[in-house]
């Protein structure tokens, strides 16, 4: 099987897995580059790091042809209906992936997707792979320690303990935090300097408080979010500058680049992190008012396809919509609607398009396409471009279009 450890390669007999006639193809010319013959776990530990493009190529793909749309499936927000999309591309995802242990950021928003699958279809196989990721890393984050992005699996950790409730689950995140709280802020060097990182680090560390019910973990979280949003928040726009390069780059009509994925995946971010936020806390206020203002923006430029452009302020640039920022705003809508934030007359319609839009980029087989693949601004992509991180996303939509759903 193939370990991906933060940003390195190595082969592991810790619950093997069967790959014979199932592993992906990209897998198999990343054996054949890395190993020429068997390997044990202590060569594999020795492995040098991954390049970016080896280890993106493990997150997903781009076919020149991916085949026909699926024709089964329908957009419409029925129970069944959702239901069925879910399972489709979470059944494709799952093949693609099960021979594959990663704690990396991609891999780390698929499994949340997948405990969602889990959690609306009933289907204890999704939640099963997540679990054994985590047994396999011995409930330990990625290797960056004071990195958002390798703190991301956490989440799923903190969810797989609510499930069943363990003190070794969450020990190594501890660990990791405390020795982050003891780091001095700088300010030339945010924390989390990019809007990515509002959705990988923020709930984890809201989470560990919620189970904990050490208020020092919010307390970080609050100052470190607080630092980003006063560098990359644009008052004006309500939308988030990816990091600092961005804050004075224009589109070709002149308004500011504001990337559609980026700004999903704060307020993918600030759903996960109120679900954890008590509602009496005196913070809350602060992070409902930023997701209402954002959902509101996002509203007012969505797509007639019911999806939204790579560049948001700029859609007559890109053409084509774009699947995973557009699956993070169809999620935080609906979140918001079902949990009384929003109000449903209003921004129902938006899920409604939204949801149809997102269906429609499903295949036969149960790809999910148009995702751009990893990067931090507006990006090529094809129709069938297709990422682990884009279909997390798509299933954390389908679970609370589910839940509204008829």
């Amino acid at each position: 099987m193939i370990d991906v450890v933060g940003m390195s390669l190595s082969f592991s007999a810790l619950k093997p897995r069967a790959v014979v006639g199932r592993a992906l193809p990209v897998l198999m010319l990343l054996l054949t580059a890395f190993s020429s013959s068997a390997q044990s776990p202590q060569e594999a530990s020795n492995q040098k790091p991954l390049t970016g493009s080896e280890r993106n190529a493990l997150a997903g793909d781009m076919p020149a042809d991916p085949g026909p749309r699926a024709s089964k499936l329908s957009g419409n927000l029925r129970k069944a209906k959702v239901k069925a999309a879910m399972r489709k591309v979470a059944d494709w995802q799952l093949k693609r992936v099960e021979d594959v242990y990663s704690q990396d950021w991609t891999f780390a928003t698929l499994d949340l997707g997948l405990l969602e699958a889990s959690a609306s279809l009933g289907d204890p196989r999704y939640a099963d792979y997540v679990r054994q990721t985590a047994a396999h890393y011995d409930w330990t984050l990625g290797p960056r320690k004071g990195h958002a992005d390798d703190h991301a699996i956490g989440q799923s950790y903190l969810w797989l303990d609510r499930m069943n409730p363990d003190q070794h689950h969450l020990a190594a995140m501890r660990t990791v935090f405390e020795e982050q709280m003891q780091r001095a802020d700088d300010p030339s060097k945010p924390v989390w300097w990019w809007c990515d990182a509002l959705f990988m680090a923020p709930p984890a560390w809201s989470g560990l408080a919620e189970v904990t019910h050490d208020d020092r973990y919010l307390a970080y979280m609050d100052r470190q979010w607080h630092i980003t949003a006063g560098l990359l928040w644009d008052e004006k726009q309500h939308l988030f500058s990816r990091d600092a390069r961005y804050l004075d780059k224009h589109e070709r009509n002149g308004e500011k680049v504001f990337w559609s994925r980026g700004n999903g995946w704060v307020m993918g971010g600030l759903v996960r992190l109120l679900e954890t936020l008590p509602a009496t806390d005196p913070r809350r206020p602060f992070y409902e008012e930023k997701f209402r203002q954002m959902t509101e923006k996002v509203r007012s430029i969505q797509g007639e396809d019911g999806l939204w452009r790579m560049g948001l302020l700029d859609a007559a640039s890109y053409p084509n919509a774009e699947v995973s920022g557009s699956a993070f705003f169809v999620y935080a809508t609906a979140w918001g609607i079902s949990h009384g934030v929003l109000e449903r007359k209003t921004y129902l319609p938006v899920v409604e398009r939204g949801w149809r839009g997102l269906v429609a980029n499903v295949y036969a087989d149960g790809r999910l396409g148009s995702i751009q693949p990893v990067g931090d601004a507006p990006g090529a992509y094809t129709p069938g471009s297709s990422y682990v991180f884009g279909v997390g996303a798509f299933l954390l939509a389908g679970g609370e279009v589910e839940a509204l759903s008829r």
